[in-house]
């Protein structure tokens, strides 16, 4: 396995202003059990937010990676040989393509809270993915990434 000469990675990790909302759980969490004393409160407190921050966590930890001849998105691992062009989505554009212009048959690996992404078309015959929807904060660098893993291979 070759490494590509521009590697990349990318963790689409949460906004921070989700991790308030976390603490704010566990507030209300402590208020509602605010009642039966002290004890529970405190509980409430550091249960709710452990709990919220673990899912926080959790729906902010895949990432995108380019790996020698190979994409990593999320769970899937697509050889970049199977990849056609790449499309870099603004704000607009990935608004469209994650809504009415989507394809139900298509891979998407969607966070809401990132505007930008990255199209990228299969081209292998036999996957009946027409294209990956993916998105990424850096979607210029990582459509970089991909056309070097493409050409080293």
């Amino acid at each position: 396995m070759q490494l590509s000469a521009t590697p990349y990675e990318e963790r689409l990790t949460a906004p921070r202003s989700w991790w308030l909302i976390s603490f704010l759980v566990g507030v209300s969490f402590a208020l509602i059990l605010l009642p039966f004393g002290t004890l529970p409160l405190l509980g409430g407190l550091v249960g709710g937010t452990a709990a919220a921050a673990v899912v926080a966590s959790a729906y902010g930890s895949p990432r995108i990676r380019v790996v020698g001849d190979s994409l990593i998105a999320g769970e899937a691992r697509i050889p970049v040989s199977a990849l056609g062009d790449a499309e870099v989505l603004d704000p607009e554009a990935a608004r469209a393509w994650r809504t009415y212009k989507a394809d139900t048959r298509a891979f998407l690996l969607l966070r809401a809270y990132i505007p930008t992404a990255l199209r990228v078309e299969v081209t292998d015959p036999q996957d009946p993915t027409p294209y990956l929807y993916l998105s990424t904060r850096e979607p210029e660098r990582l459509a970089a990434a991909i056309e070097a893993a493409r050409t080293a291979a």
